[in-house]
């Protein structure tokens, strides 16, 4: 599943979780963490719950070529609050993944998958690193099992570190290649960091565009109108999608020539770019909208 756009939305407003599910987000988050303050935890717990369950009679009942989310829970860490979030959140129909705040080793990942089959379940980890422990264990993290993802989380990592956050993002620039480079060495899902000014959409475009040509997979959102943007950035253009086509019909043609390189379009190609022309098509094969 093409996690492009992943959208945050706060777990004690039920109304709010309804409608990140119609956002078109590939992904959505309901926030069990930072985004509820410690008296409403309960009532977050329930609304999620609720709206679980209504996800699950929808599935039921709807069209079964209609395009859901992959939906997600961010639970709070293991021993810091993730039994009572799971007893509620796995009280039922499951999401389709849980998100572990603030991942500084593998066990981060491991206990949290441990808790939740416990109770029954065995869903993926999406590891959010966000601190500089978390950086700097950000290999083990991306390896352990139940991982299928790292988030990039800048704001709480400039916290963590002291920095100073600038439009720029020099003072997070080596974190976002590091926590990249881990997730690929694993053979997991990257998704960059929030972009916090929801309306500024060109600052958007112009900062999901800089994570694609990194490498990430998608970003995250906080507020719906930020889904179309970021699946433009990481959506390939007809443009692009055509070269790819153009370098895989050439590169079955040297294939049954016995040749391993070739020109397309006068530039000439070998593995490295046939692999990017494939990653193009399949990322070209995930725009659903």
């Amino acid at each position: 599943m093409a996690r492009r756009s992943v959208l945050f939305s706060p777990g004690d407003q039920p109304d709010l979780l309804r409608k990140a599910l119609d956002s078109g987000a590939d992904a959505v988050v309901f926030d069990l963490e930072d985004a509820v303050v410690p008296d409403r935890k309960a009532e977050a717990r329930a609304a999620v719950r609720e709206v679980l369950d209504e996800v699950a009679a929808g599935d039921a009942d709807g069209d079964p070529d209609s395009r859901s989310p992959e939906v997600c829970v961010r639970v709070r860490p293991a021993g810091r609050g993730a039994a009572t979030d799971l007893d509620a959140v796995l009280d039922g129909p499951g999401p389709d993944a849980l998100v572990v705040p603030k991942a500084s080793a593998a066990a981060d990942v491991t206990d949290l998958a441990a808790l939740a089959r416990e109770r029954g379940a065995d869903p993926p980890v999406l590891a959010l690193v966000e601190t500089a422990a978390g950086v700097l264990h950000a290999e083990a993290v991306a390896a352990a099992d139940p991982t299928d993802a790292l988030i990039f989380g800048a704001e709480d990592l400039a916290a963590d570190i002291g920095a100073t956050r600038t439009d720029e993002g020099t003072e997070v620039l080596h974190a976002r290649e590091h926590v990249l480079l881990a997730a690929r060495a694993a053979g997991v899902d990257a998704v960059d960091t929030v972009y916090t000014d929801f309306a500024d959409t060109e600052g958007l475009r112009d900062d999901a565009a800089f994570a694609r040509q990194l490498g990430y997979d998608g970003k995250l959102a906080i507020h719906p109108s930020q889904v179309a943007p970021i699946h433009e950035a990481f959506t390939p253009d007809a443009d692009r999608v055509a070269w790819a086509e153009r370098v895989l019909v050439a590169r079955d043609e040297a294939d049954r020539e016995g040749r391993g390189v070739f020109a397309v379009d006068g530039e000439m190609v070998d593995a490295p770019l046939v692999a990017q022309a494939e990653r193009v098509l399949e990322r070209a094969r995930t725009d659903r909208r």
